[in-house]
């Protein structure tokens, strides 16, 4: 890292937000890699290491945090299994877990957002996909290793063997252990089995241990009694030792067996130990943005700055003032100037800080509109009497800074200077500051400077690429506002604080005429400008306050016109559905009445039979444009009605006559009736009628005079569903009888048969059929029937 990025990084307290991402880190292995991670200069890797920690930022707010714990220093573990070395069951719990927690990044990745939002990936999900697993190794640890201490007893069958054996022979023991407390209980201290290296053996006191024969193994520190181990259990307890010895041999097998299976995957599981610190990394990167409620800010390497609702990380959201800063843009240097404690620090500090967390690759305390410069180096002169924690510096040490600062500064430097030339005598401390931040200017430099000196203030109105900023104060209150105001130098309020702390006006009056000219004429258009600033503010609140509330009263009428048009909408839904419901009763009514006039057509003369015939020939052509025009479309007529009276004769352009009753209202409908229904038309929608009956009458003849004429004794509908079929032939079967026709024949194919059985239903439900058969073998047999009509 840059020395500078070094020296920056103390002044400006980085390394706290660094102590803060090792907390939120899962693994102390990460901790080590966390600090060897130095800002970066180069524009596409920040702008890399930005993506990536806003990608874990989404994952974490749409998933929750992912499981990182057991996260550890594989490698160390890994080379004893690759060198032969056998695992101990602590190491080899650590393998599981560290499988386990790659195994569960997947799972992770692969889990649903609590919100639904699809969340696109860029990085991320390629350092999980590249993560090794293997279950059933992770399966075969932990099914045989218990603890760090302890294995299970079906690890394997001879271990199972053994500990039964072991438990038999402790039972053993102790049963005959029991008998001799029972026999010599006036020779033992307390009538109690006891272990003395690793040997069961029981309290005898010290004057009877001749009574008790056996191993003596030990004596109490009172020399009171004497712990012996009887001959009867003498055998039993070596057997015992001989068993626990067998144990402690398959233990270290079974831990062997599992060593050699992580030693097949040690190159694979190795690997996954940098993905998983870099892993861990970057979600804790993620969870201080969430503590911070920090945005990732877009970036450039053009030297531009622009903070918007900027916070210092180490203030209280709850009391802390955003700012809103720039650089870059219009200038290159930025005069902040401000009474004490009025925040011109903590608007350096925090330019300073943000600049060096984005370098790092953390998100910042800012809305997401701001942006930040990629700088090759970053230099911060901040005076410690400013800082939060330490201590009065003096004007050699300010110095020291500087000289570093103006020899090692380039051209994309940020450079942040706090009380520029203070700590010495005012009129060399403004000259030199002046001539430091010409030197800044020269060389396009960005710099921020805080100051109280007036030069640098006529020095920012007068020149160009240098702007003034200040902090605002509120003279009534005598406190800071803490909010930047940029363009705008502050004002000296010594005079007016001095006053309302009650000093008295002789003074403040006799230090005004102290003043040279010059200064009492800044100090009073400085006076002015404050006061424009101050009105035009209010007045801008007042445009916000307006511009709200015309928000509010243009989505309120949007609303209700998206409910009118709502509304609008369901009315003609409705007219529809009510149109088809009508046209579907007039369908039902006429099925009915045509049915009733086949019943009589037999009854009654040729003529009639004919009338009828042309009666339903229209009422079926009626229905089949009625099926096929699902929706009402009101047209225009060719020849619209221009004089109209009630009771007239009008022909719709829905096709049907109907009655005039009442005359066009104000916005041209006319209400007509139809048979029982009455509806409004449009007057332009409407064609008068004089006769029509004849006509229609005329012309049906007509039309079913050349039907007639031109019928054929035959019907090929070979292909067709009964569906289609049925329609075609009812059609030809009408025509058929109204030609005087006695036979016709129905070609429809054998195929499966189920086109002729339902036609043959079908036939017993039409009067004008007489009977029907198959044709002869060699005119078409069972693929066509003979139909024989009344």
């Amino acid at each position: 890292m840059d020395n500078s990025f070094n020296r920056a990084s103390k002044t400006l307290e980085f390394n706290k937000v660094l102590d803060e991402l090792k907390k939120l880190a899962s693994a102390s292995i990460t901790n080590e890699y966390i600090e060897g991670v130095e800002i970066s200069t180069d524009f596409h890797e920040v702008k890399e290491r930005l993506n990536e920690t806003n990608e874990a930022l989404k994952l974490t707010l749409a998933k929750g945090e992912p499981q990182l714990f057991g996260i550890v220093n594989i490698k160390e573990i890994i080379k004893r299994v690759e060198i032969g070395g056998a695992l101990s069951a602590e190491a080899l719990l650590k393998v599981s877990d560290f499988l386990r927690v790659s195994r569960g990044l997947k799972t992770y990745l692969k889990k649903d957002s609590n919100s639904g939002e699809e969340i696109s990936l860029n990085y991320i999900d390629k350092l999980i996909e590249d993560l090794y697993t293997e279950k059933s190794l992770e399966d075969e640890i932990n099914s045989k290793i218990i603890s760090e201490e302890e294995i299970a007893d079906d690890a394997s069958r001879e271990l199972l063997r053994i500990r039964r054996g072991i438990v038999a022979k402790k039972d053993s023991i102790k049963n005959k252990l029991n008998g001799i407390l029972s026999s010599h209980a006036d020779f033992l201290q307390d009538a109690l089995v006891t272990l003395r290296d690793g040997r069961y053996v029981v309290p005898v006191k010290i004057e009877n241990k001749s009574r008790v024969k056996g191993l003596v193994h030990d004596i109490s520190g009172s020399g009171q009694t004497a712990y012996i181990e009887p001959m009867a259990v003498v055998d039993a307890n070596n057997e015992l030792k001989e068993l626990y010895v067998k144990e402690n041999i398959e233990i270290e097998k079974i831990l062997r067996e599992l060593s050699e299976l992580v030693a097949k995957s040690a190159e694979e599981i190795k690997s996954n130990q940098s993905k998983l610190i870099e892993l861990d990394f970057i979600f804790a990167k993620a969870k201080l943005a969430i503590n911070y409620r920090a945005n990732m800010p877009k970036l450039n390497n053009q030297g531009r700055i622009n903070l918007v609702s900027a916070y210092h990380p180490f203030l209280d959201r709850k009391v802390a003032v955003p700012i809103d800063i720039n650089l870059g843009i219009d200038f290159s240097s930025l005069i902040i100037t401000g009474p004490n404690t009025g925040g011109k620090t903590v608007s350096l500090k925090t330019v300073g800080l943000l600049s060096l967390m984005t370098q790092y690759g953390l998100l910042i305390p800012a809305e997401e509109s701001s942006e930040i410069a990629i700088f090759e180096k970053v230099f911060a002169d901040i005076g410690d009497e400013q800082s939060i924690e330490q201590s009065l510096s003096t004007f050699s040490s300010h110095m020291v800074n500087i000289v570093y600062i103006l020899k090692n500064v380039t051209k994309n430097s940020l450079v942040l200077f706090d009380e520029l030339g203070a700590g010495t005598d005012p009129t060399e401390g403004a000259a030199l500051a002046r001539a430091i931040m010409e030197f800044m200017l020269e060389k396009n430099i960005r710099c921020i400077s805080t100051t109280h000196y007036n030069q640098l203030k006529i020095y920012a109105l007068t020149t160009k690429g240098v702007a003034n900023a200040s902090m605002e104060f509120d003279v009534d209150s005598l406190s800071p506002t803490y909010r930047l105001l940029i363009g705008i130098p502050g004002k000296s309020n010594a005079f007016e604080i001095s006053r309302r702390l009650g000093l008295p006006d002789e003074i403040i009056d006799k230090s005004k005429k102290l003043l040279s000219s010059e200064n009492v004429e800044f100090e009073s258009v400085l006076e002015s400008i404050d006061k424009d600033r101050t009105k035009i503010r209010e007045y801008k609140e007042e445009l916000e306050r307006e511009r709200t509330k015309l928000e509010k009263e243009n989505k309120r009428l949007e609303s209700k016109i998206k409910n009118l048009e709502d509304q609008r909408e369901k009315i003609l839904e409705r007219s529809r559905e009510e149109a088809k419901r009508l046209l579907l009763n007039a369908k039902e009514n006429v099925d009915i009445i045509l049915s009733e006039i086949n019943e009589v057509r037999d009854n009654i003369s040729s003529e009639n039979s004919k009338r009828i015939q042309e009666a339903q020939d229209l009422l079926r052509e009626s229905l089949k444009n009625s099926r096929n025009n699902s929706e009402i479309e009101i047209k225009k007529a060719a020849n619209p009605i221009r004089e109209i009276k009630v009771g007239d004769k009008v022909r719709t352009s829905l096709g049907n006559i109907a009655t005039v009753v009442e005359l066009p209202d104000n916005k041209g409908n006319v209400l007509v009736q139809s048979g029982i229904m009455k509806m409004k038309m449009p007057k332009e929608s409407l064609t008068r009628i004089d006769v029509q009956e004849d006509t229609t009458k005329h012309n049906t003849r007509k039309i079913l005079k050349n039907k007639a004429t031109n019928i054929n004794s035959e019907i090929d509908i070979r292909g067709r569903n009964f569906e289609d079929a049925r329609d075609i032939v009812d059609k030809y079967l009408d025509d058929a009888y109204l030609s005087g026709l006695k036979s016709v024949r129905i070609i429809h194919g054998k195929g499966t048969g189920v086109l002729r059985q339902k036609l043959r239903e079908h036939f017993r439900n039409i009067k004008t059929v007489k009977s029907f058969k198959d044709a002869e073998y060699n005119e078409g047999g069972d693929g066509v029937t003979v139909v024989t009509l009344k």
